[in-house]
């Protein structure tokens, strides 16, 4: 019986689970999916071929050992130790036949060392491969999944159940090879020596079958249920550590503790239940073989003692009888690891194979980048939702020329963020169209459209390195003489130099070793440094202090000169100087016009202006 995926809470709200929980429990082995999995070699086929010769070869070597050494023992060492007539002859070759075995030994061993080798090195490679798939695939989808997807779960496809598929290729197969043609090896032979004997190996197959069906339908189910627990754990330590001043602030601390021990809980009792089923499995498996060995050992005695066998038969029929027996508990564990291997590749590949939700039209072509020209946005009854069944944006319908303002204001949900999102074209429109320099969004292409366009957010993301590396993610061909020109000419050179190291300062993980309003003067600098035909401005000076700003006022003059730009503030020196004012409340558009238009009419914006003036007065 599939057990329910558990409802865990975490931070302040109960969380559903995801999709791709509640997914099947117990699944035989796909095959296509192990076949997929090998595509990713092909790259490397001049190693996957010579590890599979290596293989082939000892799966036949390791059978050559034994059958060699009990070979040795049941002639010339059982000759020498009776009376037989040739033991003089014996004499003679048994040292030659030791030096052949040990020759052999040497050989298999050096093979060995390269199919090890080989098979290390074949995982890592196809492990990088799956990581750089899943990488290109991200970044291809657009804000929608990021949107829907938490961080963590990603992270666990890249890191967990990627791992689980290294061992798929380096191990499962080739080791699974081995094996079974040890076995079969085996049983060829000991057929050829006695086949009474044999028989009796034969009929142990049905037991065996029995109790590996019974155990690996459990071991399937548990081992699956283990990794999911365990990337809810990575997704729930992903969030915790994103969400930790919101997780002090609220002393919040021994309660998520709690419900992340929960969830350690939940996982080891899944590793600790599959552990003690193989722990019951394995000594099961080596019991049976024992039993069959101690009946092997009474009918061959009996057979020995009748004269229908010798001892040297006997001795060397029990040594392909253990090398009979010896893989059953290796090939038990293979199959577990190609049951685990299954489901992160299952989950891997959803992953790498989902559809992003839209995607650029195949007849889309680039936006033609016009220096020193902004662009010309028109929305034409353009509705938008998230989830199309709601929409968040009803019927808007406005013009921008080329270089002027729009300040979007409006309380917190009205869809000024979505305006952005859609001109941003993070997003397309559920109806409507949205017009780029006369074109319709769905023709232009992401890529141009997003070299013409520079954006500053409230919370921007600055990535590991310094300040200066920083700056030219907007041109990466960009000098140091043209970074700095950028800087200064939005007047915050000097606050950037003033810096321990000036431009080569690291900043940290997100930015971490500047304060918010530093961060900002960063990302306004690169915005500038594109160059760009639009700008979003979202809440961008809302981080930085009065004095700062107004600095960076007469800076924005220049930044917003000559482009197109779409502003949401609150801080009235933005607003005031904007061409158009578009004031938005549940997604319609209620009241345009200037500032000073607006004031004249004394509606929805003129209230929201004296709120702000009594924000800004108390500020």
């Amino acid at each position: 019986m599939k057990p329910a995926p558990p409802i865990r809470s975490v931070g302040l709200v109960r969380r559903v689970p995801d999709d791709d929980e509640d997914e099947e429990q117990f699944k035989p082995l796909e095959w296509s999916l192990m076949r997929r999995l090998f595509t990713y070699t092909v790259p490397f086929a001049a190693k996957r071929n010579a590890l599979v010769v290596l293989t082939l070869i000892r799966a036949m070597q390791i059978p050559a050992i034994t059958w060699a050494m009990s070979r040795i023992i049941a002639g010339p060492i059982a000759r020498l130790a009776g009376t037989d007539a040739t033991a003089s002859h014996d004499r003679e070759i048994l040292p030659w036949a030791i030096l052949g075995y040990g020759v052999l030994a040497v050989v298999t061993d050096a093979m060995f060392h390269f199919r090890q080798r080989y098979a290390l090195e074949l995982g890592e490679k196809v492990v990088n491969a799956l990581r750089s798939a899943i990488f290109a695939r991200m970044q291809s989808m657009p804000m929608s999944f990021f949107h829907r997807t938490k961080l963590g779960r990603i992270i666990g496809r890249v890191t967990t159940d990627v791992e689980t598929l290294r061992a798929g290729i380096q191990d499962v197969f080739f080791v699974s090879v081995i094996q079974f043609g040890q076995m079969v090896f085996a049983a060829v032979v000991m057929a050829w020596c006695d086949w009474v004997l044999f028989l009796v190996v034969i009929a142990m197959a049905p037991v065996l079958w029995v109790v590996n069906n019974h155990f690996r339908m459990r071991l399937s189910r548990l081992s699956r249920a283990a990794q999911e627990s365990f990337s809810r754990v990575t997704s729930t330590l992903a969030e915790s550590v994103n969400g930790m001043r919101v997780t002090q602030g609220f002393v919040r601390q021994e309660t998520n503790l709690g419900l992340f021990r929960s969830l350690l809980a939940d996982h080891s009792r899944y590793n600790i239940e599959q552990a003690r089923t193989s722990a019951i499995l394995t000594p099961l498996l080596e019991l049976n073989s024992q039993f069959f060995i101690a009946v092997l050992l009474m009918l061959g005695g009996w057979r020995t003692f009748h004269g229908f066998m010798t001892i040297g038969d006997l001795i060397q029929f029990f040594f392909l009888a253990n090398l009979f027996f010896s893989p059953i508990a290796t090939i038990g564990n293979q199959y577990n690891q190609a049951l685990i291997a299954m489901a992160g590749a299952e989950r891997v590949f959803h992953l790498i194979d989902a559809k992003p939700d839209w995607e650029d039209d195949p007849k889309a072509t680039p936006l033609p980048a016009v220096p020193g020209t902004g662009l010309h946005v028109e929305f034409r009854h353009i509705t938008f939702g998230y989830d199309p069944a709601r929409p968040v944006l009803h019927d808007v319908n406005f013009n921008v020329l080329p270089g002027q303002t729009v300040a979007l204001v409006g309380h917190t949900g009205s869809g000024k963020s979505s305006i952005i999102n859609l001109v941003s074209k993070f997003y397309l429109p559920t109806a409507g169209e949205l017009l780029l320099d006369g074109r319709e969004i769905r023709t232009v292409t992401s890529h141009s459209l997003h070299r013409q366009m520079g954006m500053v957010q409230q919370q921007n993301f600055l990535f590991t390195g310094t300040v200066l590396q920083n700056i030219r993610l907007s041109k990466p061909e960009a000098t140091v003489a043209e970074v700095r020109d950028a800087a200064r000419r939005l007047d915050c050179l000097d606050l950037l130099e003033a810096l321990p190291h000036g431009l080569e300062t690291e900043i940290g993980e997100r930015g971490a070793g500047l304060s918010v309003g530093q961060r900002q003067l960063v990302c306004f600098t690169r915005a500038l440094l594109a160059d760009p035909r639009l700008v979003i401005l979202d809440e961008a000076t809302s981080a930085i202090d009065a004095l700062t700003e107004a600095r960076l006022q007469k800076a924005l003059v220049e930044l917003l000169r000559g482009r197109t730009s779409f502003v949401v503030a609150h801080r009235l020196s933005t607003i005031r100087h904007a061409d158009i004012v578009l004031v938005l409340d549940q997604g319609r558009i209620i009241e345009r016009g200037t500032h000073p238009e607006l004031l004249a009419q004394h509606g929805r914006y003129a209230a929201l202006y004296e709120q702000f003036v009594q924000v800004d007065e108390q500020a």
